[in-house]
């Protein structure tokens, strides 16, 4: 679980081409004026650590900041934000390493391979993403824990070149001292995204690119995407991310929002209307017990082996912006699931999605949810197999999985 707080809503110093929260602002809910008082006592109740998101929330006041990163590192030991970093000066770092935060950038290249990061202006764009790159290294020097999340698109990773000098700049941003970084596919939410998202096959075929050059390069740099992958296969789907656990959009359980106001939120994911729905008290898992039996023609995942692991995945991605869809990127998930399958069984692993006791499997899940519980794979591989089922041994990557605990969220790095 995640809690972000959001003090100046979607609020940003960019306008990011294929940014998710363009409906809120074509709305005109950028979010309620901020009150401390009310933020703070919000966060208490949530009980744990949290981050601080946006928009871009460094546009925040520092004294704010300072303020909120304090009561985090008092109460919970830690703090996070997630930022586009081209606004980090010598105070935030300074807060950063007083308050022990930890920074999530989100870039997605060098120079050019970021334009769609847009800044205004050509000149302007290439400018913040030069301050953003040099902070993120800055903070790699100087030991200030920081990740990475890169959107993968025509224009970072559209042709071998792309690619290429992409895979480069991770390897070296690795020798540097980047630890880990979150890959996305470009989320299409209007027209104008759609014309930079890679076909599915391409996604699927840049991604495997990047791992691959990584694992050669960089062995000690973790790919989300491929760990998550990997271990929901094998069935550890404890610390995997949001996207393969049944998500209820209107009470994201992988997100616990706090806005300015205070008032509990949801994953921004999901607010395709553009309005930021009040969180629900109380989860529900229609959508998934809908897709399972929904033919694919339909917006379904009938009949799918990897239902499983993958649920229609997230549903902030859906076929027409409506979450009882399966995800438009389904092409590009299966054909992720299809590659590292075939890896895991290489190394005489069986997955999920080749159990002979699948549909034994599929049917736990779907008893759980009709119950409205949400059961792990973990748990349904238990009752299916007995109580002495114990995870395979081994991985396509490198070592095993064995972190446990609620999913995180896929948008920033808990701290």
């Amino acid at each position: 679980m995640s809690i972000e707080v959001r003090p100046l809503g979607v609020r940003c110093n960019l306008a990011c081409t294929y940014c998710y929260q363009h409906p809120m602002r074509d709305a005109g809910n950028f979010g309620p004026p901020y009150d401390m008082e009310a933020m703070l006592k919000a966060l208490e109740a949530e009980g744990g650590p949290f981050s601080v998101f946006g928009g871009e929330p460094l546009l925040v006041p520092k004294e704010d900041l300072e303020r909120l990163w304090a009561f985090g590192l008092e109460r919970y030991g830690q703090n996070g934000v997630q930022t586009n970093g081209a606004l980090i000066d010598d105070d935030h770092i300074a807060l950063f390493k007083k308050y022990r935060v930890h920074v999530g950038f989100s870039i997605d290249g060098p120079g050019e391979l970021n334009r769609l990061r847009w800044a205004g202006s050509v000149e302007a764009t290439d400018e913040a993403t030069e301050r953003s790159i040099r902070n993120l290294r800055r903070l790699l020097r100087e030991g200030v824990p920081a990740s990475l999340i890169i959107t993968v698109h025509q224009v970072n990773a559209g042709d071998e070149t792309k690619r290429a000098r992409l895979a480069d700049w991770l390897v070296e941003l690795h020798r540097e001292g980047l630890r880990s970084i979150r890959l996305h596919a470009l989320e299409v939410d209007n027209p104008l995204a759609r014309r930079y998202a890679l076909p599915p096959e391409e996604a699927a075929e840049a991604f495997i690119y990047l791992w691959k050059r990584i694992r050669l390069e960089a062995p000690g740099l973790q790919v989300d995407v491929f760990h998550d992958i990997a271990a929901g296969l094998r069935g550890d789907d404890g610390r995997i991310t949001c996207i393969w656990h049944a998500c209820d959009p209107w009470t994201t359980r992988a997100v616990r929002g706090v806005d300015g106001d205070g008032r509990r939120s949801n994953c921004g994911r999901t607010n395709k209307e553009g309005i930021d729905w009040v969180k629900a008290n109380q989860a529900g898992y229609e959508r998934y017990i809908a897709l399972y039996q929904t033919p694919k023609e339909y917006g379904g995942c009938q009949g799918c082996r990897f239902f499983a692991l993958c649920k229609g995945n997230c549903p902030g991605t859906s076929l027409d912006g409506d979450f009882r869809n399966r995800s438009e990127q389904c092409g590009f998930w299966y054909a992720l699931m299809e590659y590292v399958e075939g890896r895991l069984e290489e190394v005489g692993i069986t997955p999920i999605s080749r159990h002979p006791k699948r549909e034994a499997i599929e049917a736990y899940l779907l008893r759980g949810w009709m119950e409205g519980r949400n059961p792990s794979l973990a748990e349904a591989l238990r009752a299916v197999e007995g109580p002495t089922w114990t995870l395979p041994v081994g991985s396509p990557e490198h070592g095993d999985y064995t972190d446990h605990g609620d999913a995180p969220h896929g948008d920033h790095w808990d701290g």
